[in-house]
């Protein structure tokens, strides 16, 4: 059994390889400080287990699982946590694998023996119930069977398209498979719907002009395109950004 080890703490890292030696048929396939080097590292070892600390800085825990789960072949996440009672009820409810710091060689073997993948409703839950303060610091794609991450504050715009959605960033663009609505809710206020099937990124709007015809557009820094303002929505976003 290949096992990812991610923590933002050395020692906790070396505590768990140290366990890890010590069971027979595991050993730690190798190393993350944070929730981004988890996701790459996953890609390249495809390990088998992933024990990962939910309290980092940056991308925690939680997310970055949600981020692994993308891979064709997801490897099992158990958590390694310190959390209080109320987050602890949200994992036994999805019945998800966790361990409590200190974690203990026992306790440790008999959750690898149980350790399954995580399915998305189960990670949904989590992020909410979890990590109801944290959204998302990134959007993951999957390229040529690895995951590639997009820092959402580099996202220019969401662009709907029947199924899929295409993501405008600031390195080209990519689609997933997420819903506008979604993405308008755990994104707001910072992303702002102008059209039915458009969400722009406050951070990014350099002007909101207006053509002869009375019709408005966004222009966002960057972007020799204009994106045009539904008439239904017009009111609004020109209340938020000329108020």
């Amino acid at each position: 059994m290949k096992i990812l080890i991610v923590d933002d703490e050395p020692p906790a890292r070396d505590r768990l390889k140290r366990l890890i030696e010590e069971l027979d048929d595991c050993e730690c396939a190798g190393e993350a400080a944070n929730g981004a080097e988890a996701i790459a590292l996953a890609g390249k070892l495809a390990p088998d287990v992933v024990l990962m600390d939910i309290r980092m800085p940056g991308m925690d825990g939680v997310e970055a699982a949600r981020h692994l789960s993308r891979l064709d072949e997801p490897p099992a996440v158990i958590f390694v946590t310190a959390y209080d009672e109320y987050a602890l009820r949200a994992f036994d409810t999805q019945a998800v694998g966790y361990l409590l710091k200190p974690v203990r060689k026992e306790k440790l073997a008999d959750t690898l023996q149980k350790a399954a993948r995580l399915t998305k409703p189960q990670l949904a839950v989590l992020a909410r119930e979890a990590a109801p303060k944290r959204r998302r610091t990134h959007l993951s794609v999957r390229m040529r069977g690895e995951l590639r991450l997009i820092p959402i504050e580099e996202v220019l715009f969401f662009l709907a398209d029947q199924k899929y959605v295409t993501v405008r960033h600031l390195g080209g663009e990519e689609l997933i498979e997420e819903s506008l609505r979604a993405l308008e809710e755990e994104f707001a206020p910072d992303f702002v719907r102008i059209h039915r099937n458009a969400l722009v990124a406050a951070r990014h709007i350099a002007s909101i002009d207006r053509s002869g015809e009375g019709q408005y557009a966004v222009r966002l820094r960057g972007l020799g395109d204009e994106l045009p303002v539904s008439r239904r929505l017009a009111t609004d976003v020109l209340r938020r950004f000329r108020g």
